[in-house]
């Protein structure tokens, strides 16, 4: 009977019947600040290789004029799609980089970090702008490798504050 009694109060235990919902970790501030800062710090890395890629294109692009080679020749209609995938691209970090920076500002002024659930929500529903845009672009494995970090990052935030992550 004990054994039995025993057995129940560990599966209780191990189900959380706290109160908090299935996927809310419970941590400290400092923890959660941390989590803030990988997503923040995420988003800058990213943002910064995307112009390093651009820039690098067109140096590039650049590169092979000068020196007499021929390179293939993009349509108007190529390139104007190019640029609404990159522009999209951008937007949606701006989005990303701006709710980050919000989370932070709202963060370090509150004693309780819960109160800041709504912020992470707009860094939830940025985030999810930019799969889409990644998917519709070709910006390659290191852009893609970046992304999953990021996407982690974000995702960890999300359960700490109880909230549904980021699909894949």
């Amino acid at each position: 009977m004990h054994r039995r009694m025993t057995t129940v109060a560990l599966v209780l235990g191990l189900i959380g019947l706290t109160g908090w919902p299935a996927s809310a970790q419970l941590m400290t501030k400092p923890q959660v600040a941390n989590l803030i800062k990988n997503v923040e710090n995420g988003v800058d890395e990213f943002r910064d290789y995307l112009k390093k890629r651009g820039d690098n294109a067109s140096d590039a692009a650049s590169a092979a004029a000068s020196s007499g080679r021929r390179s293939r020749q993009a349509t108007s209609n190529q390139k104007t799609k190019a640029t609404t995938k990159k522009d999209a691209l951008d937007d949606a970090l701006g989005d990303l980089n701006k709710s980050t920076n919000r989370l932070r500002r709202k963060f370090d002024a509150t004693d309780t970090w819960l109160e800041t659930k709504g912020q992470v929500q707009s860094v939830l529903d940025d985030a999810r702008k930019v799969n889409p845009a990644l998917a519709h672009g070709s910006y390659g494995p290191e852009a893609a490798r970046l992304w999953g970090v990021l996407r982690t990052g974000i995702n960890e935030l999300a359960r700490a504050y109880g909230l549904p992550p980021l699909g894949v």
